[in-house]
Order: structure tokens, then sequence, then C-alpha cells
């Protein structure tokens, strides 16, 4: 649980730095709809990561239908709140729906950044060995 909760800091961390300096620069530029709606995605990508690794270890040591009802509950509930900023952005003109959709993809795009960069890294390491 402890390398769950450690994982989750990093990747949220870097996730909700990188939105706040990119929303501070689209505000600084006029695009405040656009800062807005990368800020809302990305707090909603968050939640549903968190809620995705809260939800794991219920999973684990239970029966196959226990475990495939909860999986069910799981995936509702965190597409449930995945819909939210999307309706928000929908409905209300203060945020972007492009830059809103982009913020919710923000946690994934943090992982695959990372990973690119440790299999970058790894390879020059194996060279220079």
């Amino acid at each position: 649980m402890e390398q769950i909760r450690n994982t989750q800091k990093k990747y949220c961390s870097i996730a909700i730095t990188l939105a706040i300096f990119a929303g501070i620069s689209f505000f600084l530029f006029g695009l405040k709809p656009i800062g807005k709606g990368l800020i809302l995605g990305t707090i909603f990508s968050i939640l549903n990561f968190i809620l995705m690794g809260e939800s794991l270890p219920m999973k684990i040591g239970q029966s196959k239908n226990k475990t495939m009802g909860l999986s069910f509950l799981s995936i509702f509930l965190r597409y449930g709140l995945m819909a939210i900023p999307i309706v928000a952005a929908i409905k209300l003109e203060r945020f972007h729906i492009a830059a809103t959709v982009c913020g919710l993809f923000m946690i994934q795009l943090v992982i695959l950044t990372d990973e690119i960069i440790r299999l970058i890294y790894n390879s020059t390491q194996k060279k220079t060995a």
C-alpha cells in the first residue's frame, strides 16, 4: 500500500505542477479558458488515479465474482468522475473542452513521459558501460 501511495504522490505532484505552470502561462497570454480547462481536467485525472489506487487492494484476495463486481463498480465510479469536467466544459464557457480533455490525460502523459525518459536513460547507461 505504501508503494502505491508513493507512486501516486510522485505522479500526481508532477502532473499538478505541470498543469499549474501551463495554466499560468495560458492565463498570461489571455487564454484563461484553456488554462482553467487544463487545471480542471488535471484535478479530475488525479482524483481518478487516486481512486484507482485505493480500489486496487480491495480486489486482491477476493472471489472472482466479488472482484468482477468491485471492478465494475470502480470503473463506473471513475468514468462518472471523469464525466464531470467534460460536462462542465461543455456547459460552461469558462472551460475549454479540448484543454479539459488534455488535462484528463495528464497523469497518463506524465507516466508515459517518465517511462520514456527511463528507457532513454537506461539505454544510454548501457552504451557507456
